[in-house]
């Protein structure tokens, strides 16, 4: 299904991406230095933003923007602002996840909330009902931060204590990153227990975007999600909310998957076998205390 990037492709400096990364730093330093003491609650919704908007423009940079320079534009974002996922591995997994034959995969797909049956099958009461809140979108933004970083981080140390030198490597990068971000952190006047929340919160809201991306299909190219959202959400997400369109065009810019969309829209539609929404409050009003699906995979035939 993955496609090479379109010509339209920048090939030189990205001025809107980079213009973005640095609003983005000054909000969030804005939030932290200069209006907590005055507006709290304004300087915590701030930070949750402008930590969500990170991540967004995280995703963008392992995509290969603004520079055309790897190192530079892994530069631009290595301060850890959402806490707890290294970006050597949000960028090794996110590209392993770009592998669209496995889109879904309940072993496969790092980014799948699918599980096989037979794991579903041998899971405790407790446990299939904390999975099964964690399928509908409030579930989803609530706990589902929780359980991602509890499987991640374990799945990660089992990694390195098997001997997983890039993966040792990752988080040892990751802790110099940490080293740099919690001391001005503790010299901000909000304080540290204000900054893990409004972090926890950034990777719930991004949960409303990772919440229904991909669905079970037989075919891949039905997989991938597209919601023609033009408000405030896309542009928290960079515009990743036209999934579908970003998978079959990983190179292109945020700023230009809309442009993209809009002139080959019948074609998209008709790619991802029609598994699209018109906007994130029709999404909101079918999935909020609603599951999308099941979590054990659907279509899974077993290896």
């Amino acid at each position: 299904m993955t496609e090479a990037a379109p010509r339209a492709r920048l090939k030189s400096f990205e001025w809107v991406t980079f213009s973005l990364i640095a609003g983005c730093y000054g909000g969030w330093a804005l939030a932290l230095f200069w209006l907590w003491d005055t507006l709290p609650v304004v300087a915590f919704l701030i930070a949750v933003l402008t930590i969500a908007l990170h991540s967004s423009l995280t995703h963008e940079v392992l995509h290969g923007h603004p520079f055309r320079s790897a190192f530079w534009n892994e530069m631009m974002v290595r301060l850890p602002l959402t806490l707890t996922v290294p970006y050597c591995r949000y960028r090794d997994l996110h590209l392993a996840h770009h592998r669209d034959a496995n889109l879904t995969d309940p072993y496969d797909d790092p980014e799948t909330n699918y599980l096989d049956p037979v794991v579903w099958a041998r899971l405790t009461r407790w446990q299939r009902a904390v999975l099964s809140f964690n399928n509908t979108l409030l579930g989803r933004i609530l706990i589902g931060p929780a359980i991602s970083n509890v499987l991640f981080i374990r799945g990660e140390f089992r990694l390195i204590a098997a001997g997983d030198r890039k993966v040792a490597r990752a988080w040892m990068y990751h802790a110099l990153g940490l080293a740099v971000l919690l001391p001005i952190v503790v010299l901000a006047p909000m304080p540290l227990w204000a900054y893990v929340a409004a972090a926890y919160m950034a990777q719930g809201v991004l949960r409303i975007r990772t919440f229904l991306e991909h669905q079970a299909h037989e075919k891949v190219r039905g997989r991938s999600v597209i919601i023609e959202d033009r408000g405030p959400l896309a542009f928290l997400f960079l515009n990743n909310n036209l999934h579908a369109v970003h998978h079959m065009h990983p190179g292109v810019p945020w700023y230009r998957l809309p442009a993209l969309y809009r002139a080959r829209r019948e074609r998209f539609l008709t790619i991802n076998q029609g598994y699209a929404y018109r906007s994130y409050g029709e999404v909101f009003r079918r999935y909020l205390f609603s599951a999308k699906d099941e979590v054990p995979h659907p279509l899974w035939r077993g290896r």
